[in-house]
């Protein structure tokens, strides 16, 4: 089974800057997951990591607790931070996706009709979800500009190349399979 499109991710500011390269980022609270990862990105990508729950982030934006944040545009306008935030900027860092599981001992404990009718629904959901998310997409950066948000495109190859040279060069990069990264890189090419 293949994962279930949540959107590309995107960063949220507060209020308008001239970004273009991870520098431009320098000193910007970046609301991210509390992870180590999710911070390492945050770091990465040329703000300064700032943990914050999900439900915190509008009142997080409205009173400068943050900076911006970083998510797919979907999730933008379903939580109308649009009403908080001024700029939208389109680097395409990370493309989120979930996927559908269940406990190894309950899925053979299963008759192959229940197993052929869980695979269906979740195809179907998924299909639903997908095409939802995409046309989402399609649209959100007009109706965040009619909402009154500057929605602009950085130099996308300078954010990749930071993030993946502070990957390369972290703990993370040491635990992967021999291999991985480079079929990584090769598919974002």
């Amino acid at each position: 089974m293949n994962g279930t499109y949540l959107g590309a991710r995107q960063l949220v500011l507060r209020e308008p800057r001239d970004v273009n390269v991870p520098a431009d980022l320098a000193g910007l609270k970046l609301r991210m997951p509390g992870s180590e990862a999710w911070q390492f990105l945050g770091n990465a990508l040329g703000g300064n990591a700032t943990p914050l729950a999900f439900e915190e982030i509008y009142l997080g934006l409205q009173t400068g607790t943050i900076d911006g944040l970083e998510n797919p545009l979907s999730d933008v306008i379903s939580a109308k931070f649009y009403e908080v935030a001024k700029q939208i900027v389109l680097t395409d860092h990370m493309v989120s996706n979930t996927f559908f599981t269940m406990p190894v001992a309950f899925w053979d404990g299963l008759s192959d009709e229940e197993k052929a009718a869980i695979e269906q629904a979740e195809a179907e959901a998924k299909a639903f979800n997908d095409s939802t998310v995409l046309a989402q997409e399609k649209d959100a950066t007009a109706f965040l500009e009619s909402k009154g948000l500057t929605v602009t495109t950085p130099d996308v190859a300078a954010f990749r190349a930071q993030v993946l040279d502070k990957f390369e060069n972290s703990d993370f990069a040491k635990t992967w399979p021999a291999g991985l990264l480079d079929r990584i890189k090769a598919a974002g090419a």
